[in-house]
């Protein structure tokens, strides 16, 4: 089988990192302009410079998103912007605009084009006609099912990226505008408010009384059991949302999905998914999770309609730092105490189970609780572990 991409967003350098040694082949990152995650604390040219060092030391690559919808004012110093990543050494830029895509192919010819979601490429004959411009890869609306997938790649003999975890856009990908209309916020721009997150008041010919609010909301992608079928059609990367997201989010999602690809790869017909891999993201969020276009059209087990609840995820409970003497090293992230158990989980550390019976201080003394983020402690440990792998609570076990 053809080896496929782990495709993992990055908000900055530090999440970067964590990207590629939990399995990411590649990661998109945002520059300070021309970017839709204008929240994020996004790149400087100096940090993508190091961030493609870094990548290429490892073999991997950094592609830099160029995909906002552009407005005159914003021609201004691109081409500036354009020759420097080119210089830089990306290993792409993802755009949806035709004018930049042509500016780009015109100034940096060699500087690799991946068409950005925001385009709502759908069917094979718009897939045909970027790849007539320049564009060498497409990177699907979250719209597209396992057909429209497939008559897409076989039409055009060109690269496919598609979404496979993340958010999930309520309007068609690339196309919302609620945003600017009730908050002057423009979602194409960089500065989606998320209206439809939004619980809105019903009504007929009055207002309707109820303690329920109606909800648009989308409930999450996730594609865990459908990665099989992806490769089989020719799928070439798969591509996980979200730069706002923790290191903890992104860490847990890429080492599920890394797992998943290179079982199946390396297994074929004998693959068989693990359903402990189901429970692990669908726990990492607080958003419920589900494949949403791929098998079938989208009902109301995949929205949102009459509220949600969206806790904040506690899960996450500390970095190892060092490993000696069956002495974990570790940096607090959330609270846990004495008598719990944990799991501890890395990129080449098996999931265990772990009880935790000491927890020594800095100062060198015990105590019964650890409810202080950065605090570092140290907690015992027969089972080797290696730096940068993450406890957690216990989800599998």
């Amino acid at each position: 089988m053809n080896k496929v991409e782990l495709l993992a967003p990055a908000g900055d350098l530090e999440k970067l990192k964590w990207a590629f040694h939990y399995g990411a082949d590649a990661v998109y990152i945002g520059g300070r302009d021309y970017s839709l995650r204008a929240n994020a604390k996004n790149f400087s040219l100096e940090d993508i410079k190091s961030a493609v060092n870094y990548a290429h030391k490892l073999n991997k690559k950094v592609y830099v998103t160029m995909n906002i919808i552009y407005h005159n004012e914003d021609y201004k110093d691109i081409e500036k912007y354009i020759k420097e990543l080119d210089s830089i050494g990306v290993d792409a830029v993802i755009v949806s605009d035709i004018g930049c895509i042509n500016l780009i192919k015109k100034i940096a010819p060699n500087l690799e084009i991946h068409l950005s979601t925001q385009a709502s490429c759908l069917n094979k004959m718009s897939a045909k006609f970027y790849k007539n411009l320049g564009v060498k890869r497409i990177v699907l609306g979250r719209e597209a099912n396992k057909d429209d997938i497939k008559d897409i790649i076989k039409y055009n003999n060109i690269d496919v990226e598609c979404f496979v975890h993340g958010a999930m856009c309520s309007s068609l990908s690339g196309r919302c505008v609620l945003s600017n209309y009730m908050t002057n916020r423009d979602s194409n721009r960089g500065g989606c408010a998320q209206i439809c997150r939004w619980d809105f008041d019903l009504y007929g010919k009055e207002k309707i009384d109820s303690t329920t609010k109606f909800t648009m909301c989308s409930k999450d992608l996730q594609m865990i059991k459908y990665i099989k079928d992806m490769i089989d059609i020719g799928v070439k990367s798969f591509k996980v949302e979200g730069r706002m997201r923790s290191i903890y989010y992104i860490s847990t999602v890429l080492y599920v999905y890394r797992r998943v690809i290179d079982e199946y790869l390396s297994k074929g017909n004998d693959f068989n998914l693990d359903p402990n891999y189901i429970k692990i993201l669908s726990k990492v969020a607080n958003r419920d999770s589900v494949p949403q276009f791929f098998d079938k059209h989208p009902g109301v087990d995949e929205q949102y309609y009459l509220g949600r609840q969206e806790n904040s995820n506690q899960d996450f409970l500390g970095i190892v730092l060092d490993y000696k003497d069956d002495m974990i090293t570790m940096e607090v992230r959330n609270y846990f105490k004495l008598g719990d158990e944990v799991e501890v989980f890395g990129p080449n550390t098996p999931t265990f189970k772990l009880k935790i019976e000491r927890l020594i201080d800095e100062d060198g003394i015990n105590i019964d609780v650890a409810r202080h983020p950065k605090q570092i402690l140290k907690i015992p440990c027969k089972t080797e572990v290696k730096k940068y792998d993450i406890i957690r609570i216990k989800y599998i076990f």
